[in-house]
């Protein structure tokens, strides 16, 4: 492998809904993660004007700037990304002419859900690839709902779901040649964590993202569906259960459900709206209870959680929805999947029997499989990002 630096630009959101700690930790992760392996990095990222809030704002004045700004400024990007407003030359952060000149002579461009579509940035970029965060959807959007991914535009295809492609998977792979990655972690940015302060298995959720697909007889739903079958699970245990929950008022029938069954509801904005915030709610967590949308489990495409995988950088157990992880990540201490209410159970029981070793394991698998400095550089390799 040549060891020089690299010119890359990495594209991704974090701005178009701001306050969502977890996302933009998504976007980070390889941000720090590639600047830490000594590449040069550019972030930009497109924005809709009907994403700008409050609505009619112009982008300088708008929240999602705002929250652009403190995130740049407070990791040290604020020389390297631009918030661009999609169909225009305005940015908030680098000049449109400054992002041109700084992505003239980029070496490989890694586009999220292949959302930067600007020819002026994209035609001189030799390897494009396309980062698919959200497996099983994107896919089944581009196949089924006919709707333009943008696959086009690319010339690599990378998924952060491990069994695509394979007989287990029953979601189509679109022709696309699909290189599956995990999720990179920067560890210095997720050290193990000492002091609890909810003594409860915690997670973060959005309640629905957008809508469901049927496909050959098969229901690709959302974390509303998933959860709903274990609404009892805290009455079944003297575990507590906390819930940083994205849902609308108006879902009143399963707020109440939620409430009724002992589930503990937090408001996301405050307390995962931040990347600190998000940071300090799971390391100051017992452990994980992850629920995987429901079309990640039916397609069994192997998705996990990077959410779960800084969890499990902290030092914090994670039980986790299956959806054919278990194939590529070794279970049983530090990290449980899990189908049905009783494995659930059975899970919390063996972590309470020796919690130390379980926080210990977690470190252990974060350190093997989500360190960036794994992950990124093999990523790299495969797509012959180095001459």
């Amino acid at each position: 492998m040549n060891p020089r630096g690299l010119r890359i630009l990495f594209a991704g959101m974090i701005a178009a809904d701001p306050f969502q700690g977890g996302a933009t930790w998504a976007v980070l992760q390889y941000l720090l993660g590639f600047r830490q392996l000594g590449h040069d990095v550019v972030f930009v990222e497109p924005i809709k004007p009907e994403s700008l809030r409050p609505a009619g704002s112009s982008l300088e004045n708008s929240e999602n700037a705002a929250y652009f700004r403190a995130t740049i400024e407070e990791f040290g990007l604020s020389d390297h990304a631009a918030l661009l407003l999609v169909g225009t030359d305005q940015t908030v952060g680098l000049t449109y002419d400054e992002l041109r000149k700084q992505t003239g002579d980029v070496d490989v461009l890694f586009n999220v859900s292949g959302m930067l579509q600007d020819p002026a940035l994209l035609e001189r970029i030799p390897r494009r690839v396309y980062v698919d965060l959200d497996p099983a959807f994107v896919q089944l959007w581009e196949s089924v709902c006919k709707i333009d991914m943008h696959f086009s535009h690319h010339t690599h295809f990378v998924t952060v779901a491990q069994a695509m492609g394979s007989k287990e998977c029953c979601v189509p792979t679109c022709g696309r040649d699909w290189t599956t990655t995990f999720q990179p972690v920067v560890l210095e940015q997720w050290p193990v964590a000492d002091a609890i302060v909810h003594n409860a298995l915690t997670t973060v959720a959005n309640w629905r993202g957008y809508g469901s697909i049927e496909h050959e007889g098969r229901h690709y739903g959302q974390k509303a569906h998933s959860l709903r079958n274990f609404f009892e699970l805290p009455k079944l245990t003297t575990e507590k259960f906390v819930l940083a929950l994205g849902i609308h008022p108006e879902e009143k029938r399963d707020v109440q459900a939620l409430r009724e069954n002992n589930w503990e509801l937090l408001d996301p904005i405050e307390c995962v709206g931040s990347p600190g915030r998000y940071r300090a709610f799971i390391q100051g967590s017992k452990a994980e209870f992850g629920i995987a949308k429901c079309g990640y489990v039916v397609s069994q495409c192997g998705w996990f959680s990077d959410r779960s995988a800084c969890y499990l950088a902290s030092g914090r157990p994670v039980l986790e929805q299956e959806t054919g992880f278990s194939r590529f990540l070794p279970i049983g201490e530090g990290l449980f999947a899990f189908t049905t209410i009783d494995e659930v159970l059975s899970a919390i029981a063996e972590i309470n029997r020796d919690y130390p070793r379980h926080r210990r394991a977690a470190r252990v698998l974060a350190e093997q499989y989500f360190d960036s400095r794994r992950v990124l550089p093999r990523l790299l390799e495969i797509i012959g990002a180095y001459p």
